[in-house]
């Protein structure tokens, strides 16, 4: 049978191949997005989506050149759940050499909220209490529109993201920024 780590599996997963303290942040904000939408979509399954958004990024401090290709290869000899791996794989569908399309909830989730968490990050940090709790829609779509602002935050993958939940870019944002909020909220 396929291994699915726990959430804890998971974190020691993530903690050996990321040293980087950003990008273990990174992992755990969206994981935290993740279980947010989780409970609406697909409760019985919140711990698997904190799991998959907990470790999307797993190759990418390793490997930046191959990300979302060379996580396949490093979690060759774990017989890591098949279905988990793909799903977070898609999330870089289109913009690296990703082949697995976003076509489950979770993983149109996991596409879209991944590059905005980093966008709200970096927003809430710029604001005078440098925190999301306080932020609104109307100041995030403001550093949206500012390119220069966060530049490394994929504004095509946001809007593709939102695009294919069915969701418009400002459902996108308040529901992200709100479940941010939540996470925010438990550290």
């Amino acid at each position: 049978m396929a291994w699915i780590p726990t959430y804890e599996e998971a974190h020691a997963l993530l903690s050996e191949f990321n040293k980087e303290p950003f990008h273990i942040f990174h992992g755990e904000t969206v994981s935290g997005v993740m279980r947010h939408f989780a409970r609406e979509f697909d409760p019985e399954r919140e711990e698997y989506w904190a799991v998959v958004g907990l470790l999307h990024d797993l190759d990418f401090e390793l490997h930046p050149d191959r990300h979302c290709v060379a996580i396949r290869e490093m979690l060759a000899d774990r017989d890591f759940d098949p279905d988990m791996l793909a799903s977070m794989v898609s999330h870089g569908y289109g913009f690296t050499a990703a082949d697995v399309e976003p076509t489950l909830m979770m993983e149109k989730i996991l596409f879209a909220a991944d590059e905005l968490t980093g966008l709200i990050g970096a927003a809430a940090k710029m604001r005078p209490s440098g925190s999301v709790m306080d932020m609104e829609l109307p100041s995030l779509r403001k550093k949206f529109k500012q390119l220069s602002f966060a530049a490394g935050c994929s504004r095509d993958a946001i809007r593709e993201g939102a695009e294919r939940l069915g969701w418009t870019l400002d459902e996108l944002m308040e529901r992200t920024i709100l479940a941010m909020r939540e996470v925010e909220g438990k550290k």
